[in-house]
């Protein structure tokens, strides 16, 4: 009716799409997916959410997500894979992806603290966007480790990525992290004049038939001036920071959880599961993280001098330690379908970009997709 009445508030406009069940919005319940909270409201609209309703775009369905933000089981049961509905679809962000893949939404609002975008987006098939570290407010969102939680887009294609992230960007002024920055995304990038690598040391090891090889072939046959490099990775990654920063900052965000033994209710209590995880990190000695983030500043330099000589790098998803690495420096990637294995399921490739250069990665990942529209593929079970 707004449209009709001439109130057009641009391509989102009357678009429906899903958040993930960590982000508050007045009147519903935000679960984040576990039984200590599964009847929590909070009178509070999410930053995304109040960015997406200006922007026309209707909310349809709150999403299911691992448990506290981890895999993709929750207190209603096992959030499944569209493309073989015996198998999980990943986590955390495991509805947004299960939901966009099976297309029942356009597109969803995921997070990601560590691969929970990415994971899914590739166990689905469908194309993730992780935007650099505080280019999204996360208020409203459940926090699980502040220095590294993210929030992105889970969608069909690059392009509707592009589209997406340009209405969810920016800053409310509550997150002290996040900052408006420009985004200016062209889809007519010339691929001929973008410094495009990729990471000879985790391609490699890789059969040259595999379809992580075929994506190089296919740049090549664009134009592409594709330029061999070794990924830094243990170079300038000496040891695990990734599990020390997870452990002392989610201890620390759900601290009122486990001393009120509410982490007792939490579906798993495995060892390798929160609870277990909240309880043992309450004895990460101060001086293990201090020290893990000293590295982390320093791989935070190397990674930007390492980038800062290309556009674009190309990595086969989850290869060597480049997704902590990435993860903990901030630095953008886009996860996106690139054929399938012999079982039938996605398989994907990642482009890694420079800080607050969303737009390049994105605008090579629709060059990419226009020549081989894997993302237009269906599971068979949610054809139209």
């Amino acid at each position: 009716s707004e449209i009709a009445k001439g109130n057009y508030k641009g391509p989102l406009h009357g678009i429906p799409y899903g958040l993930k069940d960590l982000f508050a919005v007045k009147g519903y319940k935000t679960t984040w997916g576990s039984v200590p909270y599964k009847d929590q409201t909070i009178d509070e609209d999410a930053f995304v959410y109040t960015q997406l309703k200006n922007a026309g775009a209707v909310l349809c369905a709150k999403l299911s997500l691992g448990e506290l933000a981890f895999n993709d089981l929750w207190f209603g049961g096992w959030t499944r894979n569209p493309w073989n509905l015996k198998q999980g679809s990943s986590g955390s962000s495991a509805g947004s992806a299960a939901a966009t893949a099976a297309g029942l939404l356009p597109f969803a609002i995921g997070t990601e603290t560590y691969g929970s975008i990415v994971s899914p987006s590739h166990r689905c098939g469908t194309t993730g966007l992780r935007p650099t570290f505080g280019s999204v407010s996360r208020t409203g969102a459940m926090v699980l480790s502040w220095s590294l939680d993210k929030v992105g887009p889970i969608c069909r294609s690059a392009e509707d990525a592009a589209v997406v992230f340009f209405y969810l960007k920016g800053t409310d002024g509550k997150d002290a992290s996040a900052i408006n920055r420009p985004f200016s995304y062209n889809s007519k990038t010339n691929l001929k004049k973008l410094r495009i690598a990729y990471a000879g040391n985790y391609f490699k090891p890789l059969h040259t038939a595999s379809t992580q090889w075929e994506v190089l072939e296919t740049f090549k046959k664009m134009g592409a001036n594709l330029v061999e490099v070794n990924f830094p990775d243990s170079a300038i990654y000496p040891f695990n920071i990734m599990d020390i920063v997870i452990s002392a900052e989610s201890a620390a965000a759900f601290d009122d959880l486990t001393r009120g033994s509410g982490d007792d209710l939490i579906r798993r209590q495995d060892k390798n599961f929160w609870p277990n995880g909240f309880r043992v990190s309450r004895l990460v000695p101060a001086v293990e993280y201090i020290n893990a983030n000293r590295h982390r500043y320093s791989l935070i330099r190397a990674m930007n001098d390492f980038m800062k000589n290309y556009d674009v790098v190309i990595v086969p998803t989850f290869s060597g330690n480049q997704a902590a690495m990435t993860n903990l420096t901030g630095h953008p990637v886009v996860v996106v379908p690139a054929g399938f294995a012999p079982n039938g399921m996605p398989n994907s490739i990642t482009f890694v970009g420079n800080l607050y250069d969303e737009a390049t990665i994105l605008a090579v990942a629709k060059k990419y997709q226009d020549a081989t529209e894997f993302n237009k593929k269906h599971p068979e079970k949610f054809k139209q």
